[in-house]
């Protein structure tokens, strides 16, 4: 099992590609999965929709919680300036370049488009810091226990975080785009976030001190298997409410701005990891998990959100699907970058 999850895990940003590629040309299925709806239920004043995207989504955080192992949590507390100093960042950091993109783009031939991507890049800066980053810090000996820190932060505080997020981008958002990041921001992302990010990520970690260190790494194998397939279908059935179309009507200039965009988005945000790393001096541990935390966010969520809630505007989801890729190549370079400058 360990094997198999190696060999998936080697080739695994192709498989996401390969994933993409099938909701573009074959979207059936991945629309089968979107609108399979088992009833809802009441948090507080919304109603939340039991369907099989988000569902997906709690399995996944279900899974990153039982694999947080008690030893890294009890040592997050070590670090809070730059627990502290990464959130912030991850917070104003996106913000600052998202006010940049809406006064350059306001040169744009094109203001719907403009609007779609201001509404993409909200969905992404508004999400807490993806899981992922954990095993990419860990892998260029990263500070495990930072990363942690940042990732339980940021998802704890995501009902407070996101909605300060959509509410700034759509004050620079105009229409009904605006009305939609506000509408968003007031009414559905906190009950969304705690119904399927926070409350499966809690479960997750108190599931693991219940079974135990040994229970919980004896079934670690199967739940990092199980983990890869649950993902790339997520994306599948997430691309395929917006790919199609952008392949029968592509429109390369918008997809060129849309990529260029992301790229640098993705850049800045690796590059603030490590400007906050310098700034508070920290280790080449730190470091490294700065700039993983800071450059990867948790792009299902948003795409999840977007599908659910901006369903009417299924182009706004082209840069979540892009960025999510673009992330992974990132931080692959850094990887290396990293192995190249600090190797004895």
């Amino acid at each position: 099992m360990t094997s198999i999850h190696h060999a998936i895990h080697s080739y695994f940003i192709w498989l996401i590609l390969l994933s993409y590629f099938a909701a573009a040309f074959f979207p059936g299925l991945g629309l089968s999965i979107r609108s399979a709806e088992f009833g809802s239920i009441a948090l507080g004043p919304s109603r939340i929709a039991l369907s099989l995207p988000p569902a997906m989504l709690a399995f996944l955080l279900l899974n990153a919680g039982l694999g947080a192992r008690s030893k890294d949590l009890g040592t997050v507390a070590r670090y809070p300036r730059l627990l502290a100093a990464g959130v912030a960042g991850n917070l104003f950091a996106p913000l600052a370049f998202i006010t940049a993109v809406s006064i350059t783009m306001k040169f744009w031939h094109n203001p719907e488009e403009v609007q779609q991507i201001l509404t993409g890049l909200a969905l992404i800066a508004a999400m807490p810091i993806a899981g992922a980053s954990t095993a990419w810090a860990q892998n260029a000996n990263g500070n495990l226990a930072l990363s942690l820190g940042l990732v339980l932060l940021t998802t704890l505080l995501s009902p407070v975080l996101t909605p300060i997020v959509l509410h700034s981008v759509a004050f620079l958002a105009a229409g009904d785009y605006s009305e939609d990041l506000h509408e968003l921001a007031s009414n559905g992302a906190g009950a969304f976030l705690w119904a399927w990010v926070i409350l499966p990520s809690l479960l997750g970690i108190a599931g693991h001190r219940l079974l135990g260190e040994t229970a919980a790494a004896s079934i670690s194998p199967y739940l990092k298997l199980t983990n890869s397939i649950v993902l790339i279908l997520l994306n599948y059935s997430n691309a395929a409410l917006s790919l199609p179309k952008l392949i029968s009507e592509p429109d390369l200039d918008f997809l060129g701005a849309i990529l260029a965009i992301v790229g640098l988005l993705c850049a800045a945000m690796f590059a603030a990891g490590y400007l906050i790393a310098q700034s508070f001096r920290a280790d080449r541990a730190g470091a490294a998990s700065l700039m993983f935390g800071l450059g990867m966010n948790n792009n299902g969520a948003g795409l999840v959100l977007a599908s659910l809630a901006l369903s009417d505007h299924p182009a706004v989801m082209i840069p979540v699907i892009i960025y999510n890729l673009v992330q992974h190549f990132f931080a692959s370079l850094v990887d290396k970058l990293l192995t190249f400058k600090f190797h004895d």
